[in-house]
């Protein structure tokens, strides 16, 4: 009992209150590119397969990131550089970035070349011809789970030093993309174009992974601002063409 009292001092600090409400916040809006990546290839199932695979897939992002919560002397070591190239130190964490935004970029141009190209039948994102199969997705979006949860982590350990602020800042973020996950897959499926503009914020943040990874820090607001702004000029477009169906 005193050791969970100790954990949750911070309940009587305002400040405390403070780092809590912006962990929050900020583990939310990392979670988006998550959510977007696990919303459009769960769409490839067959329909009773799509809700499993999601809960599934945010279920293992959940336990990755209390798992590395836990393990944060070995996840703060994940930046110390381990060999040097061009006069870049590289850390374990900058190989993770790296590999995880190739894969990004790598499925996000497989998927929008089949969208642009729908006669090619060579392998898609998500498995070409043949159709997915949930080990398929599940293993797919544990790897990218495993890429956004050391992310989500180091930045987490960066804002705050108090355990039970990031784990309540987890936990909240993820029950957030559990709720959002239907309605988010269901908005996806029903406009086409809106997957178009998703793989479009996948590519981009894949290579700002990559960035990142080489040393090239780009400022999350930046890439949340035109992701922002991308999705309010979609928004407008549909509201156009709803007008425009309902005036024939």
């Amino acid at each position: 009992m005193d050791i969970i009292a100790e954990h949750l001092a911070f309940l009587s600090n305002p400040a405390g209150w403070a780092a809590l409400a912006t962990l929050v916040v900020m583990e939310v809006v990392l979670g988006i590119d998550n959510l977007i990546f696990i919303s459009i290839l769960t769409n490839k199932l067959p329909p009773e397969q799509q809700a499993r695979a999601r809960r599934l897939g945010i279920g293992a992002a959940l336990v990755l990131r209390l798992a590395l919560l836990f393990t944060i002397s070995i996840i703060v070591q994940l930046t110390t550089p381990i060999f040097e190239l061009f006069g870049h130190g590289f850390s374990w964490r900058d190989l993770i970035l790296i590999a995880g935004g190739l894969f990004l970029v790598w499925k996000a141009t497989k998927e929008i070349h089949h969208s642009v190209d729908p006669e090619d039948h060579k392998d898609t994102m998500v498995g070409g011809a043949v159709q997915l199969t949930m080990g398929a997705a599940i293993s797919q979006i544990l790897l990218l789970d495993l890429v956004f949860s050391i992310d989500s982590i180091i930045t987490a350990v960066g804002m705050t030093d108090e355990i039970a602020i990031m784990v309540i800042a987890v936990i909240s973020a993820v029950a957030v993309m559990l709720l959002a996950a239907d309605p988010l897959s269901r908005f996806i499926a029903a406009n086409p174009t809106i997957v178009m503009l998703a793989l479009g914020f996948l590519l981009m943040i894949g290579m700002t992974l990559i960035a990142d990874g080489f040393g090239f820090h780009v400022p999350k607001g930046y890439i949340y601002a035109a992701m922002g702004f991308s999705a309010l000029v979609e928004a407008l477009n549909m509201l156009a063409r709803r007008k425009r169906k309902a005036a024939k």
